[in-house]
This record gives C-alpha cells, sequence and structure tokens, in this order.
C-alpha cells in the first residue's frame, strides 16, 4: 500500500513539474509568435523573392524561378562594388570616431564634478532626436550658400569659398558620415560608461600602490576589463551603422550619382525605384549574411574571452 502511495505521489509530482515546464514554455508564445511573424517571416520571404523574377510588370501575375541569376546580375554591377565601398568606408570611419569619442567622454563624465548629471544628459539629446530631425539640420548646416559650417570655416580663413558639401563626389559621404558620428557619440559614451562605473576600485587602488599612473591604470587595468563592453559595442555599431538608410537618403539620397550609395539606398533603388525587386532582395540576402559572418566573428571571440 505504501509503495503504491509512493508511485502515485511520484507520479502526481512527475506530471505536475511536466505541467509546470509546458506553462512556462506558453509565456513564451508572443515572444516566439511576434519573432516568427515579424522577423523570421520577412526574412524568409526575402530569400525566396531574391531566387524569382519578380518586377512590376509580373508582381501579380506568373513568377519565374530563376536560381542563382540574381545574384549573378549583382555581382556584375558596378554600382553594388561601388555601394558596397562606400558602406565599409561609412561603417569604419563613422565606428573609429563614435568609439573613440564615446570612449573619452565616457572617461571624463565617469569623474565627479559638479553639473556631472546634467551635462551628460545633454549629450543624449543627440542620440534621442528623430533620425529625421538630425538628417535635415546638418543638410541645412552643410548646404553651399547659407550653411552655418561654410560660414565658420569661412570665418577662421580655412575656405575662400562656399563649399556644396552634399553636392559634391568628394565630401558628400564623408558629410554623411560626420551626421552619422553626431548621432552615435552619445550612445556609445553611456554603454562604456555604464561599463567604467561597473569596474571594481580595489584594483585602481591597488594599482596606484604599486607605482601605476593614469595611463598605466587605463592600459593595464581598465582595457582588459572593459574588452567584453567594447566587443557588444562595436558589434552592435557595425550592424546598426551598415544598415544605415534614413540619415542618408534625407541627407543626400545616395547622390550625387553614386558617391555616397550605400547598400541599403542601393537595395531601395533597385525594390522602388527601377522595380527590380528581386534583386533589390538579393542585395538584402548579401547585406543579411555580411552581417552574420560579422556576428559569428563576434560570438568567437567572445568564446575566447570566456576561455581566458
Amino acid at each position: 500500500m505504501k509503495a503504491q502511495n509512493i508511485e502515485g505521489n511520484y507520479k502526481a509530482n512527475r506530471g505536475g513539474k511536466r505541467f509546470s515546464e509546458w506553462n512556462s514554455y506558453l509565456f513564451l508564445l508572443p515572444a516566439l509568435a511576434f519573432m516568427a511573424v515579424f522577423i523570421l517571416y520577412p526574412i524568409l520571404y526575402n530569400a525566396v523573392l531574391s531566387f524569382k523574377d519578380v518586377n512590376v510588370y509580373n508582381l501579380n501575375g506568373e513568377q519565374h524561378f530563376v536560381g542563382f541569376s540574381n545574384y549573378v546580375k549583382t555581382f556584375k554591377d558596378e554600382v553594388f562594388y561601388i555601394a558596397t565601398q562606400n558602406s565599409v568606408i561609412f561603417t569604419i570611419i563613422s565606428i573609429f570616431f563614435q568609439f573613440t569619442i564615446g570612449f573619452a567622454l565616457a572617461l571624463f563624465f565617469n569623474m565627479k564634478f559638479p553639473g556631472r548629471s546634467l551635462f551628460r544628459s545633454l549629450m543624449l539629446l543627440a542620440w534621442m532626436l528623430p533620425v529625421v530631425i538630425t538628417g535635415t539640420v546638418f543638410q541645412w548646416m552643410m548646404s553651399g550658400d547659407y550653411g552655418v559650417i561654410n560660414y565658420f570655416l569661412q570665418s577662421l580663413g580655412l575656405i575662400d569659398k562656399p563649399v556644396n558639401w552634399l553636392s559634391e563626389g568628394n565630401t558628400a559621404l564623408l558629410g554623411t558620415i560626420f551626421a552619422n558620428v553626431w548621432i552615435g557619440i552619445p550612445f556609445n559614451m553611456i554603454i562604456l560608461l555604464s561599463g567604467l562605473q561597473s569596474l571594481p576600485l580595489q584594483l585602481y587602488e591597488a594599482a596606484r600602490l604599486d607605482g601605476a599612473n593614469r595611463w598605466l591604470q587605463f592600459r593595464h587595468v581598465t582595457l582588459p576589463l572593459m574588452r567584453p563592453t567594447i566587443l557588444v559595442l562595436l558589434m552592435l555599431g557595425i550592424i546598426n551603422t551598415f544598415k544605415v538608410f534614413d540619415l542618408i537618403y534625407i541627407m543626400t539620397a545616395g547622390g550625387p550619382v553614386t558617391s555616397s550609395t550605400v547598400l541599403p539606398i542601393y537595395a531601395y533603388q533597385l525594390s522602388f525605384t527601377m522595380f527590380e525587386f528581386s534583386q533589390g532582395a538579393a542585395v538584402s540576402m548579401i547585406m543579411f549574411v555580411l552581417l552574420i559572418l560579422v556576428a559569428i566573428v563576434y560570438l568567437r571571440m567572445s568564446n575566447k574571452e570566456e576561455v581566458h
């Protein structure tokens, strides 16, 4: 009798535990449904679209499967390589200045001084403003006739006549980079500042007792401890910067000609200007694969960090 009771209690506990596990999975259903509808389905649909021949003429008609023809056509297009080069330049320069200036500001605001919280909050305005407003303001600032930047440079005697920063092929991409750096500095600053404030102060006290100056403390204490935060920040920065569309579209729309055309602009032009939807999908999938490779590199580097 006692054995039957024990067996019954075991089955009841096992059934209750199994029900609890299923109950936990039920709470994940809304998030999984959201990801399936708004993330997984668009990616799969875009992937299928890239293997078809879909344009404005057969959008509602018969759509033929063409295999890798759209990818071959894309790799033969000279504009694709210009857009890729512009995307790489835009990403590398933006990340470099966003990170270095953001790190410097994070070190500055990590010190205690009057008004620190106020100035730190004001720095976040650049990141909180809508990109439409930021792009429009920088477009006005860089205009050739009445731009503030030209007035400032002429006042200092650095230029003789106004420069059409966003209308000339040599400076259009740099103008968009300048605006993107301004947007990204506060985000880098706040992430790095939160990392700095979580570092143990005992290590700095021990380093000072050993005679380490500020530079040695930064090199041998701050940087090694901040490495995981820096890796995450750089990965997020590369992904967010590589897919920037709205800022560049507002400021230059990819022009003049292709001087500021990046891959997102190129995909948009193919899909919604030339109405070559399948080729635009192919460019989007190439971008997706490139960003997946960046994520894989990050995961391998983070695994090495955990091993060490």
